[in-house]
């Protein structure tokens, strides 16, 4: 007995509703870099893991600075820095706009006149 198209049709939808979740579920990590005497910066984003994209945005500022180290992390979110003349700050979100927000926040503690220095997104946003 040969399967009809129509049964082909209903097990190949019914593969791809069931695996597509699952995919879209994977988490996605970036991590921001910054060097508090130079300001200089590294970003990351996609990667699979936490301690990958730490490395990643760390090997993109350590060019600059020595003394670079990992500003905050996230997973299927956002981050930012932001600076002022008498420190910094960071956070993160589930947008831009918040992970910015947050970040402006803590700088504020520290010091007028703050600007957001870098954001970036991992996953989907």
């Amino acid at each position: 007995m040969r399967p009809s198209n129509a049964m082909l049709l209903a097990v190949t939808v019914s593969l791809f509703t069931t695996l597509t979740p699952a995919y879209a579920l994977a988490d996605s990590y970036g991590a921001l870099a910054y060097s508090p005497s130079t300001g200089a910066s590294g970003w990351s984003h996609s990667y699979s893991t936490r301690s990958a994209a730490e490395s990643s945005a760390l090997r993109g500022c350590q060019p600059y600075a020595r003394d670079c180290r990992v500003a905050i992390w996230f997973v299927n979110a956002c981050g930012a820095i932001a600076t002022g003349p008498d420190g910094w700050g960071s956070g993160w979100g589930d947008t831009r706009a918040r992970a910015e927000y947050e970040a402006m926040q803590v700088c504020k503690r520290y010091s007028q006149g703050c600007e957001i220095l870098r954001w970036q997104c991992s996953g989907a946003r």
